[in-house]
């Protein structure tokens, strides 16, 4: 009986995928598929994803945002009239949209090629290099969106959150982790070593999160390190995010949400070439 009902059954999914597929774009479907396989893994260990993601900035926000804060705003006035807790709070999304780049695009990319050979067994099947790379990303943003809104939460909590505009905090910080995620996705696709990605945390993440106007304004360095940190994906994320929270989108608003914007194009395009190049030849 079951071996008779079998094929109808086929035949219904058959007609099933075939009508999605209809609706459907192929692309998406692709995508989707590599999409659902990193989010399959990823709610393995979402908790502690979450968790991981949320502790880092709401550390960094009671030992400096209240502990330190306490004696800037007592001595100084804040920064610039601003509490140092509001200066600090959102500063702290594109922080972690940079930290969850660098620990999801450098030794899990890697280990893609060289200890599961996943990557490898995606381009054996209809899959594309651009999929997988449109797919990795879909859910490297949907993890640091989901630490971006319990972090609201917490921060809110804390009395960081003034406006319902620091909402649009989590974009900004799900666009500063794409792009850092894209190059650094092309950094491990050319990696023939992970040792290489140390010398990433040590020489460019730690710089970055220390001179790109998290803890203090950028105005404060040498102009050689202000023009440093203006390049750089980081402080433009910073700046948005602390322009958002506060209800005041400017022009600048628009150029630093145009910084990142690209950046994620070039990225996009530098991993996309090392993908190519490691994976199709």
């Amino acid at each position: 009986m079951a071996d008779a009902s079998t094929p109808g059954r086929t035949a219904a999914v058959d007609r099933s995928t075939a009508a999605v597929a209809h609706v459907v774009p192929p692309r998406l479907v692709r995508v989707g598929a590599v999409a659902g396989y990193f989010a399959a893994v990823w709610r393995r260990a979402w908790v502690g994803s979450v968790i991981s993601r949320v502790g880092g900035p709401v550390l960094f926000l009671l030992a400096l945002g209240l502990g330190l804060g306490s004696l800037v705003d007592e001595s100084s006035g804040g920064v610039g009239g601003t509490s140092y807790l509001l200066f600090v709070a959102p500063a702290m999304f594109a922080v972690q949209g940079m930290l969850d780049a660098t620990n999801e695009s450098l030794w899990p990319v890697y280990g893609m090629f060289v200890w599961n050979r996943m990557y490898h067994a995606m381009v054996a099947t209809p899959l594309s290099v651009g999929d997988l790379l449109a797919g990795h990303l879909l859910v490297i943003a949907a993890q640091t969106a989901a630490g971006g809104l319990a972090y609201l939460l917490v921060a809110a909590l804390l009395g960081a959150v003034t406006s319902w505009w620091a909402l649009l905090c989590v974009p900004v910080g799900v666009l500063t982790c794409l792009a850092f995620a894209a190059p650094f996705i092309g950094i491990a696709a050319r990696a023939r070593t992970d040792a290489v990605f140390n010398l990433v945390f040590r020489l460019v993440v730690t710089p970055l999160m220390l001179f790109s106007g998290v803890f203090f304004p950028v105005g404060s360095l040498p102009v050689v390190l202000q023009a440093l940190a203006g390049c750089t994906p980081l402080w433009h994320g910073v700046e948005l995010s602390r322009a958002v929270a506060a209800g005041a989108p400017d022009l600048m608003s628009l150029l630093h949400l145009v910084v990142l914007l690209v950046a994620i194009a070039l990225g996009a395009l530098l991993a996309r070439t090392g993908l190519s190049a490691r994976l199709v030849g």
